[in-house]
């Protein structure tokens, strides 16, 4: 960008109206929850809101008139030229929000979009569309998060995201929001309470899911953010509740919270209701809960979004255990049972489909949780004893440390990873949530064998928690202390694993050009500190081919 120019001039001014206007969401009486867009298309986007038309019609109370919503789409900031309109209804029964998938659109264009009732505009949105269809592409960047926990610290890590003006989307890997109530999976060790939840306890129902979703967006950071860029989204477990697998979930009690199918059913449509998305194709409502799904830009890459919540079975005993069994051993044999799925068949045949040789140059994969093998067994002494000491969390022998993760179920990631190698798949690369940690790794097609031949099928890149709990917080060890002894540990006995971190928050910055793909890692301070900075930590490449990743000296905009 060219200072001085008056496109420049007029492009810092329109960021300061959607920055000014998002922020203030709540000053209007009719849009409390800002604007936001997401799944850019070539010649679409999905445009969403929602409006409070009488003071009683609040999120999940279900109550409130029918009304009609007009939505405006432009080429600049001051709607001098629309480009396309229309008319939406909306009522309690969709908890008066609007969702719309603006069409006709120009691809790899930027635009302005608004809503309008009852003579009152909302604040103004920012966002852009895809490239065309096999159309070069030089370059395409992304803002990465995940786990963003409001009662554990302010959205700092949004604040700081919506500054930069660099990006073409925001992808956020899973856990939006969180079910649980106040006093409840807080700010560190203590569980501090930085906000509390709203409604006051775990969200069961429509309505709780529906108030929570409000909160959230009501969030001014979080509202910035999405009216400068698109959201691609998909959901983990915390979207309805803890280590959710099919049939259940681990913090799901039937009989004091009812029917699980019940439980899901409400988060899924809350979700429908308050999020930029398609759910099985369309920003319909109720026409279905298919969240895994593929955006494209141009042949530079593609991008599949999964989900690994919905089909999954449920998760066996491991270290850091999720199931009944008081022993806390680990069924060894059961997460190689080729009976038990993560993705479910129908899931893994569609990736195996997105994983192969003619299509975009990039296979980004939307990973809600690790793929790479991470195994705690045949620790030297030296790493294991003070482990043990300080955190108590490593075992003597050998084990996965998360069955919740590809871990806990590796027939599906060795046919996925079959499939790669086999069809002779170049530049796969897992882009995950959920840990609350920074991990950069190669994924070995075996990795018995990796610390031999180096033979890896494809990357993956890990991005840090916005505000949820990581090991220096849960432990309350001092940061940079404890931390370091345990990810040094799991990269001494996981080879594949060239970078760790176990005490920060932020976001990452995903940077794609035809020669790499490179991943930035920026953290917060504190998150209890509203004003709290920001700082570049890490950056990790794979180049073109290699399917391998290498430490890198600076971030992409330095």
């Amino acid at each position: 960008m060219i200072k001085g120019t008056a496109a420049t001039a007029a492009a810092v001014a329109a960021t300061t109206a959607i920055t000014t206007g998002a922020a203030s969401a709540a000053t209007s009486a009719y849009f409390q929850h800002g604007v936001a867009s997401g799944d850019p298309l070539p010649g679409a986007v999905v445009l969403w809101t929602r409006v409070t038309p009488t003071a009683t019609s609040l999120p999940g109370s279900g109550v409130g008139p029918s009304i009609t919503v007009t939505w405006q789409v432009a080429r600049d900031a001051a709607f001098t030229t629309i480009v396309a309109s229309g008319n939406q209804s909306t009522s309690p029964a969709r908890d008066h929000t609007v969702k719309v998938d603006a069409t006709g659109l120009a691809a790899a264009t930027t635009y302005y979009f608004r809503f309008s009732y009852s003579g009152v505009r909302s604040p103004v949105g920012r966002t852009r569309t895809a490239p065309a269809a096999g159309s070069s592409v030089e370059n395409l960047r992304l803002g990465v998060v995940s786990c963003a926990n409001l009662q554990a610290g302010w959205f700092s890590a949004y604040r700081h995201l919506a500054a930069r003006e660099d990006l073409h989307a925001i992808l956020h890997l899973g856990d939006y929001l969180y079910e649980y109530g106040p006093g409840q999976y807080g700010y560190g060790k203590d569980e501090v309470d930085i906000r509390p939840h709203s409604p006051a306890r775990e969200m069961v129902t429509l309505a709780d899911y529906r108030q929570r979703h409000a909160q959230y967006k009501q969030d001014a950071d979080l509202a910035t953010l999405h009216a400068k860029y698109a959201f691609i989204t998909t959901w983990d477990d915390h979207e309805v509740t803890n280590d959710a697998w099919r049939d259940g979930a681990e913090n799901h009690t039937p009989l004091v919270e009812g029917s699980w199918a019940t439980r899901r059913a409400s988060a899924q449509k809350a979700y429908d209701e308050w999020m930029p998305i398609r759910l099985s194709g369309t920003a319909a409502l109720g026409d279905g809960t298919q969240i895994y799904r593929r955006l494209a830009f141009g042949q530079l890459a593609e991008l599949s979004m999964l989900d690994l919540r919905t089909y999954r079975d449920r998760q066996v005993t491991g270290l850091l255990g999720v199931t009944s069994d008081p022993t806390g051993l680990l069924a060894t044999g059961e997460v190689s049972d080729p009976a038990r799925t993560i993705t479910g068949r129908a899931q893994l045949d569609w990736l195996k489909g997105s994983l192969e040789t003619g299509r975009a140059q990039w296979k980004l994969v939307g990973n809600p949780v690790m793929i790479a093998p991470v195994d705690l067994g045949a620790l030297p002494n030296d790493l294991t004893d003070p482990v043990a000491d300080i955190t108590g969390i490593l075992p003597r022998d050998g084990m996965p440390y998360n069955t919740d993760q590809w871990d806990g179920y590796t027939d599906d990631r060795r046919e996925l990873i079959s499939h790669i190698r086999d069809q002779g798949v170049r530049d796969t690369l897992f882009l995950t949530g959920d840990i609350h940690s920074g991990w950069a790794a190669d994924v070995p097609h075996d990795p018995a064998l990796y610390p031999v031949t180096g033979d890896s099928a494809a990357v993956e890149f890990v991005c840090t928690s916005v505000t949820s709990n990581n090991l220096k917080d849960i432990t309350g060890a001092p940061s940079r202390s404890a931390s370091i002894v345990v990810e040094e540990a799991i990269k001494a006995n996981n080879l594949h694993i060239k970078y760790l971190n176990f005490d920060d928050h932020g976001f990452s910055v995903l940077d794609l050009t035809p020669a790499r793909a490179q991943m930035d890692w920026f953290v917060i301070g504190d998150r209890a500190d509203k004003a709290t900075g920001i700082a570049w930590t890490a950056s990790y490449e794979t180049r073109a081919g290699e399917n391998k990743v290498r430490p890198v000296a600076k971030p992409v905009n330095a």
